[in-house]
């Protein structure tokens, strides 16, 4: 049995009826995979009598040791890194062939996994133009941590955190698409709901684009500025100067792609939420953890970026980290005047030198 018995809607997120149930088929699925390799057959058997939630929960596991493996061997943490624009919507493609596969409708998993494949791309193709796909190239913080930890410790993280937690989290966050897939069975179609859920994904992938767009051309007129020293047609030298973003939609908030990189995840949860008639359930966890991510090291990015650049505390006293404060952009500070000293106070400093001088004399 590989799909839960549900009377009620309601239960498509319960628990203790579609998850608990089939937790063992994930303790008895490593000796099946070796029998389907013995055989060379049955694996698309196997696939559809596996609960789709256990064989990915199995599957981030899996590449949870690979990217351990290759971590240690390149001595190079960004191996999940290189992956997570991927992963989550890869589960949500799993969910929605094991749905076809099981003869369940699927319009609604469709909806879910076009906004994943947009956020997908998006994501690839601005780590891709970052050079995160370079041979070697590595989060810079990664490199700070290692400073500040001992070799030990720090191998012990890549075991736990880096490795295996951040590969479970990439499933997590995909898995409100289960009870997506469960609730199908009581609403096969795609509703109006279903689709304002998906274009509400889509608009915040949309601003998220806009925010690396707007990040990539300001750090790219920095570095033609820095180069040539001439400042590129559309920006101001004072801003080159500056050495950080504070236009467009980073008026507004100090990270807006982080924001909505949050918001995306939480609202696919959300949707989860709705279409099974729960105010919360167990498929919140991955966004919960997500954003608890982002607060660390969006906490340890901007501790980095205030180091370096002196107006960095200015602009996060006026610009809140994910969400707006305020209505307005930030507003640069207003140069401190120099204290202009007068001849005749220069004068009276003069007289009370001597003055002292001749008191000193007296006695």
């Amino acid at each position: 049995m590989a799909f839960p018995t549900i009377k009620a809607l309601e239960d498509c997120a319960d628990f203790s009826k579609t998850v608990e149930p089939f937790i063992p088929q994930l303790y008895t699925l490593p000796s099946k995979v070796l029998d389907v390799i013995a055989r060379r057959e049955g694996l698309l058997d196997l696939y559809a009598e596996t609960n789709p939630l256990i064989s990915g929960f199995a599957i981030s596991i899996v590449l949870g040791a690979i990217f351990l493996v290759a971590a240690e061997i390149n001595r190079n943490y960004s191996q999940v890194d290189r992956a997570w624009s991927l992963l989550p919507t890869i589960y949500i493609a799993h969910f929605n062939a094991w749905a076809r596969l099981a003869g369940i409708p699927s319009q609604r998993l469709d909806a879910a996994l076009l906004f994943s494949a947009a956020w997908s791309a998006r994501l690839t193709f601005n780590y891709w133009r970052k050079g995160g796909y370079s041979v070697g190239s590595e989060d810079y913080r990664w490199e700070i941590i290692r400073q500040y930890v001992p070799k030990a410790a720090f191998h012990v993280f890549n075991w736990t955190f880096i490795s295996f937690i951040q590969s479970i989290l990439l499933f997590a966050l995909a898995a409100p698409a289960y009870p997506i897939l469960l609730a199908s069975q009581f609403e096969p179609n795609l509703t109006s709901s279903d689709i304002a859920y998906t274009s509400v994904e889509l608009l915040l992938i949309l601003t998220e684009w806009i925010a690396d767009q707007q990040q990539w051309e300001f750090q790219s007129a920095k570095q033609q500025y820095r180069k040539t020293a001439k400042v590129p047609s559309g920006f101001k030298q004072d801003d080159l100067d500056r050495g950080f973003i504070t236009t467009g939609l980073w008026s507004y908030s100090r990270h807006p792609n982080f924001a909505c990189e949050q918001t995306i995840w939480f609202v696919l949860y959300q949707w989860s939420c709705y279409a099974t008639r729960n105010l919360y359930s167990w498929a919140g966890v991955g966004p919960s953890f997500l954003i608890m991510l982002f607060q660390g090291s969006t906490w340890l990015t901007e501790l980095i970026t205030a180091g370096k650049y002196p107006e960095y505390k200015a602009y996060q006293r006026q610009v809140g980290m994910f969400a707006p404060t305020w209505i307005t952009g930030y507003k640069v500070p207003p140069a401190k005047a120099p204290k202009v000293i007068r001849t005749s106070e220069i004068a009276k400093q003069i007289e009370e030198k001597e003055r002292r001088k001749q008191k000193q004399k007296q006695k």
